[in-house]
């Protein structure tokens, strides 16, 4: 059985011996959960980042094989989430009878008085909370990647765009 001692104390042979141990049978559950080579592929890399760069929070009385697969399954939800909530964005923009300038609220509003509104309120945003946003929706970061960035915690990074879209969502209604 493989010990978390070793991975807390930074021995990058034994991360090895964990890596290849485990790639194979996280990759299989990520794809068998998602049915997508490419999102089992993010997943699995994310976990392992973040499995060593978190590995001195591990906790020695679970199993490196419990705590990597939770690992997993939040890299998991984050990816998806993000993902979903991008997707959502665009196909209620895609949805859009431009047009007509109808949208499902039944108001009038062309795609370019949409795109002005939407911009207007992410500039509307607190400073912080419109480079969070940007980062995210533009440059296409993850929360992870954000928070590393801007030296802030994934939690941060997440209240931000919640908050943001929230906001750009009360502004453009």
């Amino acid at each position: 059985m493989l010990s978390i001692k070793e991975i807390k104390d930074g021995d990058g042979l034994y991360f090895k011996k964990v890596f290849d141990q485990y790639h194979q049978k996280l990759y299989s559950f990520i794809l068998y959960k998602t049915k997508s080579e490419y999102i089992a592929e993010e997943v699995v890399q994310m976990a392992f980042t973040k499995l060593w760069k978190c590995r001195h929070t591990l906790q020695e009385e679970y199993t490196i094989s419990t705590q990597l697969f939770r690992i997993a399954t939040t890299v998991l939800i984050d990816f998806l989430r993000k993902h979903n909530t991008k997707n959502a964005v665009t196909t209620r923009l895609d949805s859009l009878d431009i047009e007509k300038g109808v949208d499902s609220t039944n108001e009038k509003m062309s795609g370019a008085e949409l795109q002005k509104r939407i911009t207007e309120a992410v500039n509307d945003l607190p400073p912080v909370r419109r480079q969070v946003f940007e980062m995210s929706r533009e440059q296409g970061m993850t929360y992870r990647e954000i928070a590393e960035t801007l030296s802030v915690s994934s939690k941060t990074v997440e209240t931000h765009i919640y908050k943001a879209l929230k906001q750009i969502k009360k502004n453009i209604i």
